[in-house]
């Protein structure tokens, strides 16, 4: 039982079709592994034992009767606090919204359960999922599996670090400007940031509409593609025969390797080289345009964040952690013309975009130009908060700003994840090239 706890949702899921595994044993398994683990309450804000068994058991008498929904049918997940569940706590991460509990589940959650997934619990993350580094001193700081004494990422912390420390079988997270990616990237996973408006956000707690987007922290690329299919509803990607032969990658130069430290970017460099040993060919590109949008990036998600949660925050601000506080303040500073003509200017730095890129399967970048950094010091030292949380999200964001699908992929270094940035809407070819990676950077 104890392989189970590290075994891909997809193996679990193809255990359960054949017999072998038992959705009810499986379930206590992961249950009693979150019960015994001791950062069991840094990880999990709400385990939920009645509703992790009363699935399981629908789940077993499925597959008894050979009617399974789904390959991911029986198999035990978690739901990051963002994801409106009935009857059960959903706060995200934050004290302006404790004892918060809806009546019905999120759109996605329903989805993934009539589909016979297994909610296990809700998971911390960092306050209002405003901040890349999963640090949350309001409600709990999830460990990072590489290292203990340093964030887990975020926001979606929890979620990457029950994926990473056997206590989910996979993590359904939301990705703003990287808070899919990034605790992927630092805990070793999967991570797929899905195109702005393919996934649900009803009953998706906000942080910024036009750039939140659903999608799961994963063991594997199969995992990864099986999970999308099941949030919306819709079919899994075809993965059979992916390969790297004859794809042709960018490797973006401007934006992604500034300010890039050694351990990234070694792996970087490595991931790239085994790419082109699989086949594919890498060439340089330049993006001028990216600049610009990334200057946007203060206009744009502080005016949205703020105006969205302006009179929740400002009538409990003591509630909050200060940095988060500070960080959805800065919308104060700009003007509804200063965020129309913001998005103006973005729209025309996409078109710029899509005109560089046009001729490649994907561009890369290393998912973060950083390691995770130091838990105590981000807590006493103000200066090195905001350097290292820009700097964490920076490479991620090129994702949302310019509108794309974008999967990141362990690279083998610890903490260190190799991104590839797809078209708008490209899932599932992106998920193809992923899986072909994959196999190569094993």
């Amino acid at each position: 039982m104890q392989d189970w706890l590290t075994m891909t949702a997809c193996d679990l899921g193809r255990g359960i079709g054949m017999g072998q595994i038992d959705p009810v044993e499986l379930t206590e398994a992961y249950l009693t592994a979150i019960d015994a683990h001791p950062h069991r309450d840094a990880i999990y804000a709400r385990v939920t034992h009645s509703r992790a068994r009363a699935e399981a058991r629908a789940a077993q008498d499925r597959a008894k009767l050979g009617l399974r929904r789904s390959l991911l049918d029986g198999v035990p997940i978690s739901w990051k606090d963002l994801f409106d569940t009935a009857g059960i706590g959903t706060e995200s991460g934050s004290a302006l919204l404790k004892d918060r509990v809806p009546d019905a589940d999120a759109l996605v959650v329903r989805n993934a359960t009539a589909m016979g997934t297994v909610c296990l619990g809700k998971t911390h993350m960092s306050e209002l999922a405003f901040s890349g580094l999963g640090l949350n001193p309001v409600t709990a700081t999830p460990p990072c599996v590489n290292d203990e004494e340093a964030v887990p990422g975020g926001s979606s912390s929890g979620a990457a670090a029950s994926v990473a420390w056997g206590l989910a079988a996979c993590g359904i997270g939301s990705d703003t400007g990287g808070s899919v990616r990034i605790p992927s990237a630092w805990n070793d996973l999967v991570g797929l940031k899905t195109t702005a408006g393919r996934v649900s956000l009803e009953g998706v707690v906000p942080l910024c509409l036009k750039f939140d987007t659903v999608g799961p922290l994963t063991r594997s690329v199969e995992d990864a593609a099986h999970m999308l299919a099941l949030l919306e509803g819709g079919a899994c990607a075809d993965l059979r025969g992916a390969t790297l032969k004859g794809r042709r990658f960018a490797d973006l130069q401007n934006v992604a390797k500034d300010d890039l430290r050694d351990p990234p970017g070694k792996a970087y460099d490595a991931a790239l080289l085994r790419l082109k040993d699989a086949g594919a060919e890498i060439v340089p590109l330049d993006v001028p345009e990216l600049n610009e949008a990334m200057s946007l990036s203060g206009v744009l998600y502080t005016t949205e964040a703020y105006g969205l949660w302006r009179d929740v925050i400002e009538a409990n601000p003591d509630a909050m952690y200060p940095e988060i506080l500070e960080r959805f303040r800065m919308g104060k500073a700009y003007s509804g013309p200063d965020y129309v003509a913001a998005w103006s200017k973005l729209m025309a730095c996409r078109r710029a975009w899509d005109a560089a890129t046009a001729g490649f399967d994907a561009v890369l970048v290393p998912t973060a130009p950083i390691l995770p950094p130091n838990l105590d010091r981000l807590m006493s030292d103000h200066e090195y908060y905001v350097t290292e949380n820009l700097l964490a999200l920076r490479n991620t964001r090129i994702g949302n700003l310019m509108g794309l699908a974008a999967l990141t992929l362990p690279t083998g270094t610890p903490g260190c994840g190799l991104m590839m940035l797809g078209y708008p809407g490209s899932e599932e070819a992106l998920l193809r090239l992923g899986a072909a990676a994959e196999t190569a950077l094993a």
